[in-house]
């Protein structure tokens, strides 16, 4: 046994502690002159339910925030600064079948933690295709989708979701891995 009974229970260091990246958002929302301090959603109790089958029965859809690569609106490539012109409005899909430029260069990035350089950390598409190869789960469904970030929960949850939702539907998705970067 040390000396140290903090280091026995197995405590993080004191440096170990979560990226303040809330708080950083709420400062930037404030410096850009809205009104009240930005407030995320927060649910009570989570709503999300068991899966009705095993995962490797599944249909699997992948959801994301990255957006598709457009060269014409600035650097979106890893390191990059907070690029507003990269954001997309609209819910979009693609084929899960084939590689995709997706890039993040959104505002909640920690660009001090990070680098972004494993575009499998925020678009685990391939990891989702080996899983499914080797029966992890039961099939990735046809197409991906993008969630757009744009600070409206209104607007996420009365348009985009719903969209994601009937997407997802369509598919025949029983479960959906969102990655939100």
């Amino acid at each position: 046994m040390t000396a140290d009974p903090i280091v026995d229970l197995g405590f993080a260091a004191e440096h170990d502690v979560p990226i303040p990246y809330l708080a950083r958002l709420r400062t930037y929302y404030q410096a850009l002159g809205y009104g009240a301090p930005y407030v995320f959603a927060h649910y009570a109790e989570v709503p999300f339910h068991r899966l009705v089958k095993p995962l490797e029965d599944c249909r699997v859809a992948l959801v994301t925030t990255a957006a598709p690569h457009r060269p014409e609106l600035g650097d979106q490539g890893p390191g990059a600064p907070y690029n507003a012109r990269a954001k997309f409005y609209a819910v979009y899909s693609d084929d899960t079948g084939r590689d995709h430029d997706l890039r993040i260069a959104h505002l909640a990035i920690d660009r001090q933690h990070t680098t972004a350089e494993d575009s499998g950390t925020w678009f685990p598409l391939p990891a989702l295709r080996r899983a499914a190869a080797a029966g992890r789960i039961g099939k990735l469904a046809p197409r991906f989708h993008g969630a757009p970030t744009n600070r409206s929960q209104r607007v996420t949850l009365e348009t985009d979701a719903p969209e994601i939702l009937a997407r997802c539907r369509q598919d025949q998705v029983d479960a959906a891995l969102l990655v939100p970067t």
